[in-house]
């Protein structure tokens, strides 16, 4: 059976950053897949799930609120691994058109004091599972170290 292409990557060496993880034709339309990797692989301790869950839900309600990018964006969720996310947008962009617009995302979690968006029984399938102090230090933490400042060696695979 055949690799797929996240399995390729090599996790040894990668650095927290943005990166573009696959592109996909969809008819005459493309589908870019971003990787916003908060943790380096194997490294680092990965985000606990209430966090993930927190940063989940903050992060697809900004962006499909956005005005800017609400008709491209597909899917916002996190990586298995519990390093990252994964955001699905369509068209053909780079981790460079992206960067402020992943920038204002982080930037709205850590700035974010309201009840979570969705965060009910009616809402969400394990509502209790959200933590939004620490979700906010984790974001905070991938903003002061990555995007940030963001450098092309944090947007391009090793």
């Amino acid at each position: 059976m055949k690799k797929i292409e996240s399995f390729t990557v090599d996790h040894l060496h990668l650095d927290s950053g943005i990166y573009v993880s696959r592109q996909d034709s969809v008819g005459s339309e493309v589908i870019t897949t971003f990787d916003l990797r908060m943790k380096k692989p194997n490294k680092e301790p990965v985000i606990n799930t209430g966090e993930l869950h927190a940063i989940e839900h903050l992060g697809a309600t900004f962006l499909r609120n956005d005005a800017d990018v609400k008709n491209e964006t597909i899917y916002f969720g996190p990586m298995g691994c519990r390093t990252g996310f994964y955001l699905i947008m369509a068209g053909d962009l780079t981790s460079k058109e992206i960067s402020d617009k992943v920038k204002e995302m982080f930037e709205f979690i850590i700035d974010f004091n309201e009840e979570i968006p969705g965060a009910n029984a009616k809402e969400c399938g394990n509502y209790s599972d959200m933590n939004l102090k620490m979700a906010k230090y984790h974001s905070q933490k991938y903003f002061d170290q990555v995007i940030g400042k963001i450098k092309k060696s944090h947007m391009v695979y090793p």
